[in-house]
């Protein structure tokens, strides 16, 4: 049985600590490769090239902060939660974010399958 807030604390503590440094490569290896994504903008993204974009394109200097809200087992070796995010940029406004995220466990480790964020009022 999976632990599935465990897994999610586990993915999403290794995705800030490679987003807080900026480490695209380390970011987009975190995702598997025909992954959905949308992050701030409307654009919808598939797979790890358009998720390497995607991250090139943060400003260096930006950070996260990211709790797990919720998580469910989805099936076998497979789970799916929320999470409160806060981007801070190096100067601004915080943009406080919610993000719902699908992740499995493949022979490479969990690897996270969708990734939405949408702004929190």
């Amino acid at each position: 049985m999976v632990n599935e807030y465990g897994a999610l604390a586990e993915i999403l503590g290794a995705w800030r600590t490679a987003f807080d440094a900026h480490r695209v490569d380390d970011i987009v290896a975190l995702f598997a490769d025909d992954a959905l994504f949308q992050g701030l903008s409307p654009q919808l993204l598939e797979g790890t090239a358009q998720i390497r974009t995607y991250y090139e394109h943060v400003p260096a200097g930006m950070t996260a902060e990211v709790e797990v809200l919720r998580s469910r087992t989805v099936g076998p070796e497979a789970v799916a939660g929320f999470a409160a995010v806060t981007f801070r940029p190096r100067s601004g406004e915080p943009l406080p974010v919610r993000l719902s995220v699908v992740a499995q466990h493949l022979d490479t480790g969990w690897r996270i399958r969708q990734y939405h964020v949408s702004r929190a009022a």
